[in-house]
């Protein structure tokens, strides 16, 4: 008994070193991979669009900044600029991109790829959400939904296609949702859109392969860059069922854990990817196995009227 307590602080302490190890090998050669790739993110300036600007610069990228504040665009090449060696780094481009006017769409990709003339890697990370009841959203509010989420990717990864085919190779990345795999109540409007990227990505991936070109797919539960919440204060009685479903619902990804993902499935052109606790992937195997277990769960949350308050 007494060796074993001895050695146990030992075998920790290695399995601890080797851990290290492992994940800056992990670093290293993620940085080595995407050193020099042409790399275009849609929305740099978001949460995980900084990340991911910050962990392909350090690794060596030629990063095509997007986005849709010029001033925020400016400020992410500042501080990417300030932050990495400029000897071992390319100096970002930046292009103003607003996937809401589609009339202006042919011009970005033209930017885009005129760049460098060419692309290696696509990441679509940019998204609008929005939550109701179907009712009160209106068309225009579907419209927009879907050019920013749907027509605004679907446009770029077109407009990058010809030089990839050209070159026979490349890697269109979609940073999607967990809602496009699986639709919710009050999520109408934002899952259809989810839906839609996901079935036209799932297509393309087919269509492309012959070519070289690796589609990938990141489908993530909602992003959470917040702290943790405080205690729940008192409020309308809620089922257990619910009380821990909501629980469950609070549990979001940050978006540096996304980022890195995002980063290893660039490096290791994996096709689809699943970030979720596992209430939602237990309600993905719900869904295609006993579908009308999944339905009658939802319908019952709606008609939980704690959980319909705090849902929208």
């Amino acid at each position: 008994m007494l060796p074993f307590m001895v050695l146990l602080p030992v075998l920790i302490v290695v399995a601890a070193g080797v851990y290290y190890v492992y994940n800056e090998f992990l670093l290293y050669m993620s940085n080595a991979q995407v050193r020099n790739k042409v790399v275009v993110l849609t929305d740099a300036v978001s949460g995980v669009g900084s990340e991911l600007s910050r962990l392909f610069h350090r690794g060596g990228a030629r990063l095509i900044l997007c986005g849709t504040s010029w001033d925020k665009l400016e400020s992410l090449y500042d501080t990417l600029s300030t932050d990495a060696d400029p000897r071992e780094t390319f100096a970002p481009k930046v292009v103003l991109v607003d996937f809401s006017d589609s009339d202006s769409l042919d011009e970005v990709v033209a930017e885009v790829v005129d760049c460098y003339g060419y692309v290696d890697v696509l990441i679509c990370n940019s998204s609008i959400k929005v939550k109701g009841p179907v009712q009160s959203i209106s068309l225009e509010v579907d419209r927009n939904i879907m050019d920013i989420n749907y027509f605004g990717p679907c446009t770029l990864a077109k407009g990058v296609l010809p030089s990839m085919m050209s070159r026979r190779g490349g890697q269109i990345v979609l940073v999607n949702s967990i809602h496009g795999k699986l639709a919710v109540p009050f999520r109408s409007s934002y899952a259809a859109s989810k839906h839609a990227a996901q079935a036209f990505f799932d297509c393309l991936r087919a269509e492309v392969e012959e070519y070289g070109i690796a589609v990938s797919t990141i489908s993530h539960t909602f992003i959470n860059a917040s702290e943790p919440p405080a205690a729940d204060k008192p409020g309308p009685q809620r089922s257990r069922l619910w009380a821990y479903i909501s629980s469950q619902l609070s549990h979001g990804i940050q978006p540096s854990a996304l980022a890195h993902e995002v980063l290893q499935t660039v490096n290791r052109k994996k096709r689809e990817v699943l970030l979720s606790h596992p209430l939602p992937r237990a309600a993905l195997y719900l869904r295609s196995l006993l579908p009308p277990v999944l339905f009658s769960v939802l319908s019952a949350g709606v008609r939980d009227s704690a959980f319909t308050e705090q849902i929208q």
